[in-house]
């Protein structure tokens, strides 16, 4: 019964996964004068003595690691808020899901357009604020420009996490509370021995697919800044090496590695969230 679809997946997502560890064992370009010849290990070893691509590793994870934990607890005290009653909840609800709803172009455009040193709102803002320098470029300058992309990371990723994390809450019986309650626990208590223990699955699911995402991460730091000024993440010099440099060399093979070091980053992390929150797959 499940063959058919077995199938479609080995077509759809394990065959180009083959295909991708095969490649990155060549050497190999879009340029017909270029022979494709096996070079073994040696597109990964070249990797890891390129200083862009380690650059962009660090960048990558210390995007990865601080937007996904921001938008983690960011996302838990929203979906704790919205899971109360009070009036017009549904309407607070759905308005938490604007910024997620907004395409990542535009939005990313949009807060380009907020961080421009000569007028935009949210550079006025820390002005005014005395954070910054009248005229500073935030998206120019290597100290601050990653943070303003995560920063706006989480803005618009945060509902996802609220909305995954209400489901779960959603889940926990009342009666637990009611008898924690009977039994003298406190609001702290209520929350580390019932929510959190609770809610371990559903935030592990949450973090495997916001990681998933974000370790991938393109649209957003391409747009705001071109991977300049050191944000350039894995995924955007994959587009360097895979678009850019695609007709003028053999970089095929080159690329391949590094699609296979982001996929083997992205299991690593699962790995790390599934043992340590002991997610059951079964």
């Amino acid at each position: 019964m499940v063959l058919q679809a077995l199938l479609v997946i080995s077509v759809i997502a394990f065959f180009p996964l083959f295909k991708t560890f095969y490649d990155s064992f060549y050497e190999f370009g879009l340029r017909p004068d270029i022979e494709k010849k096996f070079v073994g290990f040696r597109n990964y070893v070249d990797l890891f003595h390129d200083d862009r691509f380690l650059a962009a590793l660090k960048t990558t994870i210390v995007f990865t690691v601080v937007s996904v934990a921001l938008e983690t607890l960011f996302g838990l005290l929203i979906a704790i808020v919205v899971n109360q009653p009070f009036k017009f909840r549904g309407a607070v609800r759905a308005a938490m899901l604007i910024p997620w709803a907004i395409p990542t172009a535009i939005s990313s455009q949009m807060w380009k357009w907020m961080f421009n040193d000569q007028g935009g709102i949210m550079t006025k803002l820390l002005e005014t604020l005395r954070i910054v320098e009248p005229g500073f470029p935030i998206l120019g300058s290597p100290d601050t420009a990653l943070w303003a992309i995560i920063a706006v990371d989480v803005w618009k990723t945060t509902p996802f996490m609220a909305l995954l994390i209400l489901a779960g809450l959603q889940l926990i019986p009342e009666e637990l509370y009611e008898a924690a309650r009977i039994d003298g626990a406190n609001l702290w208590q209520r929350f580390t021995k019932i929510t959190l223990p609770m809610l371990s699955s559903t935030i592990a699911v949450a973090l495997i697919f916001r990681t998933l995402d974000a370790l991938r991460v393109f649209d957003v730091v391409f747009i705001m800044t071109r991977g300049s000024v050191g944000t350039e993440t894995l995924a955007v010099y994959n587009r360097v090496l895979l678009m850019d440099r695609a007709f003028t060399g053999a970089w095929f093979g080159y690329g391949s590695a590094l699609s296979v070091v982001i996929f083997l980053l992205i299991s690593i992390f699962a790995i790390i969230y599934i043992k340590s929150l002991k997610l059951k797959l079964d």
